[in-house]
């Protein structure tokens, strides 16, 4: 495979992760901040236990709204099945995963380790990069 095609030249290495017990109102924050769709959940083991999504925060943002008050962790909220993507994974593959799901991000893995997160945006816009149809947009 070409090394140039791989997801981990693309996949974000900096990126916000949360322990279960992180207070949601602070994760809520966390992503707004960053801009993020979603964040891994790493354990005190460092495994990967969840995610937390954009889509996960609506019901706790919504009961805070009403309610007056936050309430639970990212535990209590996350997405527990999470789907991952192994860091050697060629785009291609990489984007029928993204066809095949409505996710807008994937934990990318090394062995056990979340290595980086896939952004079906920097995907998209590897392979418009990558390709070699049409002119390119400056």
């Amino acid at each position: 495979m070409n090394p140039d095609t791989m997801i981990e030249r693309v996949m974000r290495t900096d990126f916000p992760s949360f322990s279960p017990q992180t207070p949601i109102r602070e994760a809520v924050a966390m992503l707004a901040r960053r801009h993020t769709p979603a964040a891994p959940v790493i354990d005190a083991s460092g495994a990967l236990v969840g995610i937390l999504t954009e889509k996960d925060c609506f019901r706790p943002m919504l009961n805070a709204s009403y309610y007056q008050q936050w309430d639970g962790s990212v535990a209590d909220h996350m997405s527990r099945d999470v789907r991952t993507l192994p860091v050697d994974l060629d785009f291609v593959s990489a984007a029928e995963e993204f066809l095949a799901r409505s996710h807008r991000v994937y934990p990318v893995m090394r062995d056990s380790e979340v290595a980086g997160l896939l952004h079906r945006s920097d995907l998209l816009e590897a392979i418009l990069s990558a390709s070699e149809f049409g002119p390119r947009p400056s």
